[in-house]
Parts: structure tokens; sequence; C-alpha cells
């Protein structure tokens, strides 16, 4: 794409190309706001040549993901995989496949965007167990099958998983610790007489009070598909405000009504105790979740766990005995002197930084920003950006977009919705054909 800023043919110095795509990776900026701060720092200090327009920084960042998804990587076979959906607007599906090799596993730490590597993009409209399985056997031919993978279990993505280790025995695979206790938490609370009643009654608060001057005090929405693995962000709102229930001094000093706070969040009183025992349900998988992240898992873990968790009592001991016995039966399949990741939270992460570089596109379907994915992870010094962008060029990513996303969700509506072209007569080019 030509950049009105920038005579043709005249190519940017890596260290630009490096600044804009930090701005954007790393500070959050969105592509527009990358080129104004560019703009902004060149008036102010004159230390850029040129300004790039935010529309070639875009194309940098998908360049760079092109070539971090095409990159050699070399075939071995002591790889873990972590696979997962991602989700939008319209029928397609993509397929992300990251990797990182054992002796590369960080101690004592959660895995980091650079810890990995993209093995395979795959946007995909069949989404399903044996769509999945080939996807797993295209990326083996490329770097050997891996010593194991971790999903969520959902059914495409586990049956396509075994569908693969049944031609790859020695494939161990790992179920996300996340999403695992997110399963475990569920079974609790829909067993739980008080739970339904509690989040109805929250979710009427929030529409009582939140056009009101105690919107302040509203509770979290609740998203629908993720709520069981959220539970934390509505279970401490609501033990926060009990406490600020007990304390109408501070709701005075605030400029705050106790008597309306206790007409529309009174009702909180009746839950006390259940959400002492929620509380500590969370707690328990907190604790769980963050040990396995940090550590992962090895032939100990299960003993480990049961002398960090806490003791309980009730139902919290049945969780907390069913989250030991999770672990211990995950590191059962661990070689001695070895560990694996049990969380694909790492990969949950890119997701989310996709989409808050999206912004409102993310509702418009897959665009060509998917491939962002790779820049995220990839080790972007001024030596890799080089060879990169002087391997893959913008023609390698208008092909890898019409090949693997054809037409997108977004392309089809400004196609749908675009006014008609005029000819000369001024009339539309359709009414003169018809």
């Amino acid at each position: 794409m030509f950049d009105p800023h920038v005579p043709r043919g005249q190519h940017y110095p890596v260290g630009v190309v490096q600044w804009v795509v930090s701005l954007v990776l790393d500070c959050a900026a969105s592509m527009r706001c990358a080129a104004a701060v560019t703009g902004l720092l060149e008036q102010m200090t004159g230390c850029f040549e040129a300004v790039p327009h935010w529309s070639t920084g875009r194309l940098w960042l998908l360049r760079l993901g092109l070539a971090e998804l095409t990159r050699s990587k070399p075939i071995a076979t002591d790889r873990v995989w972590m696979i997962d959906h991602s989700i939008q607007v319209g029928q397609v599906k993509c397929l992300v496949i990251l990797g990182i090799r054992l002796g590369e596993l960080p101690a004592c730490r959660p895995l980091a965007h650079h810890d990995m590597e993209l093995i395979d993009l795959v946007p995909m409209v069949e989404a399903n167990k044996h769509s999945v399985a080939t996807c797993l056997e295209a990326a083996a031919a490329k770097v050997g099958a891996p010593r194991a993978i971790v999903d969520d279990h959902g059914a495409d993505l586990h049956g396509g998983v075994e569908i693969f280790r049944a031609a790859h025995p020695g494939v161990v695979a790992i179920y996300d610790i996340k999403h695992k206790a997110a399963c475990l938490l569920k079974a609790l609370l829909e067993h739980d007489p008080l739970w339904k009643p509690f989040a109805a009654a929250a979710a009427a608060a929030k529409g009582a009070m939140q056009q009101t001057e105690l919107a302040a005090l509203v509770p979290q929405c609740q998203r629908s598909k993720c709520r069981f693995m959220n539970l934390a962000e509505l279970v401490d709102w609501a033990v926060a405000t009990s406490a600020l229930l007990d304390d109408p001094a501070r709701l005075a000093r605030a400029g705050i009504s106790g008597d309306r706070v206790h007409a529309k969040l009174g009702w909180l009183a009746d839950y006390r105790k259940a959400l002492a025992e929620w509380s500590s349900w969370h707690d328990l998988i907190g604790m769980t979740l963050e040990t396995v992240r940090d550590l992962g898992l090895y032939a100990q873990a299960g003993l480990d766990l049961d002398a960090a968790l806490p003791a309980a009592e009730g139902r919290a001991d049945e969780l907390r005995g069913r989250l030991i016995e999770f672990v211990t039966a995950e590191s059962s399949r661990v070689q001695p002197g070895e560990w694996l990741p049990g969380s694909t939270e790492v990969l949950e992460s890119l997701f989310g930084k996709l989409k808050s570089l999206e912004h409102d596109q993310s509702k418009s379907g897959f665009t060509g920003l998917v491939l962002c994915l790779g820049a995220m992870v990839a080790r972007l010094t001024p030596e890799a950006i080089a060879e990169a962008l002087d391997r893959v060029r913008v023609r390698d990513v208008r092909d890898w977009c019409a090949k693997k996303l054809g037409v997108t969700v977004q392309s089809l509506r400004r196609q749908l919705y675009s006014p008609p072209a005029r000819n000369k007569t001024g009339t539309s080019g359709r009414a003169v054909q018809a």
C-alpha cells in the first residue's frame, strides 16, 4: 500500500519499524495512535527521517506475523503444543498452535508470549475433531510430533487430539487446569440452591442501579460463556459491598445515602454465609491455578499441592480433594525429571491481546490482523525485523489472506452496503444495466 508521507521507493530504517511495532504490541497503542506519536516525536526531536502512515505500520505487523508463521523451525519431538480456537463473528474459526521446547521452559514463572513460537494458524469453517486432527498432522509434518498437547478438552479439540494420539502414541494429552477448575466449580454451583437466585439478584441490581447515583456500586457484567471461570469478580464485589452496608459512615463520606443502598442491596445479607463458602472455593482454585501456572506438572506436583492448599471443611474440602486428585492424575503422565505446562493461559492471553488490537473490528469477523498473533510471539530484534521484512513482502500477506480467509465478513459488508457506483450521467451503473 502506498504511503503518502514517504516518496515512492524510500525505505524506513529498521529502528522506525521497531519503534512503531513496539508502541502497538508493548504499549497497547492503536495503529493510528502509534503513527501519530511517531509524527509528534519527529516534530519535537527530529529523530526520524520519515513518519510512516498508520496503514504502513499495519502492514509491518502483518508481514512480521506471517514471517514468524512461515519461519523455518527445527524438527523436534521435545515440544509442548498448546491449541485452541479463536472465534469471532462469522463461520470462520482460527485454530492456533503454539509451541515451546522442553529445554526452553522457564523455571518458577508463568509462560510469557516471547517464550512461545507460532507453529500454525489455520482458519477453518468446518471445525470438528477430524479437521483438527488433520491440522495437527500437518503441523507434525513441519516440525515433528510433540511431547505433549495442552487443550481445554472441548469436543472438537480433544477429539482431534485423540485421533492424532492414535497415530502418535507417545504424545501426552494435558487438560488445561483453568478449564478443569471451571468445570469443578460449575458442578458445585449448579447444585447450590442459593447460587441462581444470587446471580439473578445481582443482575437485577445492576439494571436498577447503573443509571442512578449508585452506579459506582453495580456488580461486574458476567459473560455467559465464561461465568464459572470469573466467579471471583462477582463474589468479591458482593463481599466488598456487604462490608459497605455495615459501614454507613463510609457511605456518608462519599455522599451516598445508606438507606438507598440498603433498599437496593440489602438482600446481600441473606447470602453472607454462602459468600464466605464461595470465597473459600475461589481461594482454593486461585492457589491451584497459580501453582500449576508457575511450576507446571511434575512427578510430585500432586503431593506438593496437597501440602500447599490449606485445610478446608464441607464442600470446600471436597473441591480441594478433587483439585489435588486432578493434578496428581495429570502429573502421572510426566516422566521422572521432566515437567510439562499445565495451562493454556499464555494462548488465551494472546487471544485477548489480539481482540484489544482489533478494537471494534473484532465484531466484524477475522481479517488479516489475525496474523498479528505471529508478531506477538516473535523475537523482534533489529536483525530479526530486517530479515523478516526482507523475506515476506506485502503481496505474500495478500496472497495468504486471500487463500486462508477468502471473502471476509467485513469485506462482504462493505460490498453489500456501499452505495452503487455512478456513471458520468449521474445515474447508478446498476440502474443503467437494468
